[in-house]
């Protein structure tokens, strides 16, 4: 988990220098499209053991690692990396909620009081009630509920589908749907607040833009790899602590792009997000 928050970081990074040539929709396809031909290469070379079954909740996990991806690298173009991150960081809490919902496990005080301070910090990131507040940021949030879903569906099928079987499913509907959107963009008059769904397709161009996504792809796969891995193992209180690493070197890659370093109450809100995931991790 530590060395996928390290490349999630890098990959986030990567993601805001593409974003001035191409659109997030075209990086989230690129980024998928190497992914599949790796994880294919993977699993010719050593088969997967377990039989699989339960193909539904293998392609909801595709669908919903894909929504969480689009709308996360979506964010990432227009708001401050460090914040893009720890607004997705927020999915611990939905994993929970969730838990609560789907699951019914019991939520005691101390979860909620650590629910509670999470929030308040997504609140202070976001300003609601401030001239800094955007739909950026909202789907910022979105974005981590998504990504809180496509969790859960790992812990369903872990026992029954080889982890890079998983990450397949993710890739594959990953860019099978950028793919579909891009050839109904010209039929749809999406609105503003959806427009970022369905951008014209315009072939990147030149050897620096291709370096990049064959990077992305690359390391974006092998940190999904890593993360699915991580999630597929017993001590999730540990994990769930050390994913929050990528927050700081994503606040320190962002600051190396141009970004300001996070305002008085940005950087509270960080801070309770983390206080909050990490207790929520601990339960």
């Amino acid at each position: 988990m530590l060395a996928s928050a390290l490349i999630s970081a890098l990959n986030g990074a990567i993601t805001k220098i593409l974003a001035e040539d191409i659109s997030a929709l075209e990086i989230v396809f690129f980024r998928n499209l190497f992914g599949i031909f790796l994880i294919l290469y993977a699993l010719k070379h050593t088969p997967p053991k377990l039989t699989g079954g339960k193909f539904h909740l293998l392609f909801l996990r595709g669908f919903l690692g894909f929504s969480a991806m689009i709308l996360f690298f979506y964010t990432i173009t227009v708001i401050p990396l460090g914040e893009a991150i720890t607004l997705n960081k927020t999915s611990p809490f939905f994993v929970t909620i969730l838990a609560y919902f789907l699951l019914k496990e019991r939520l005691s005080r101390r979860v909620l009081f650590a629910l509670l301070i999470g929030f308040s910090g997504t609140v202070l990131i976001t300003k609601p009630f401030g001239i800094d507040f955007s739909y950026a940021h909202f789907l910022g949030v979105l974005g981590g509920f998504f990504a809180a879903a496509a969790y859960t569906t790992i812990k369903k099928i872990k026992d029954i589908y080889d982890s890079r079987v998983i990450v397949l499913s993710f890739v594959g509907v990953g860019a099978f749907l950028p793919a579909l959107l891009f050839l109904v963009a010209p039929f749809v008059q999406a609105p503003a607040a959806l427009g970022f769904l369905f951008p014209a397709f315009v072939l990147p161009e030149g050897l620096k833009i291709w370096t990049l996504i064959v990077l992305m792809g690359i390391i974006s796969t092998l940190s999904q790899w890593l993360l699915t891995k991580a999630y597929s193992a017993k001590n999730l209180s540990i994990i769930g602590v050390v994913s929050y690493t990528n927050i700081p070197f994503a606040i320190g890659f962002g600051w190396m792009l141009g970004d300001a370093f996070p305002d008085t109450l940005s950087f509270v809100g960080i801070c309770l997000i983390v206080t909050g995931g990490v207790l929520v991790s601990r339960k």
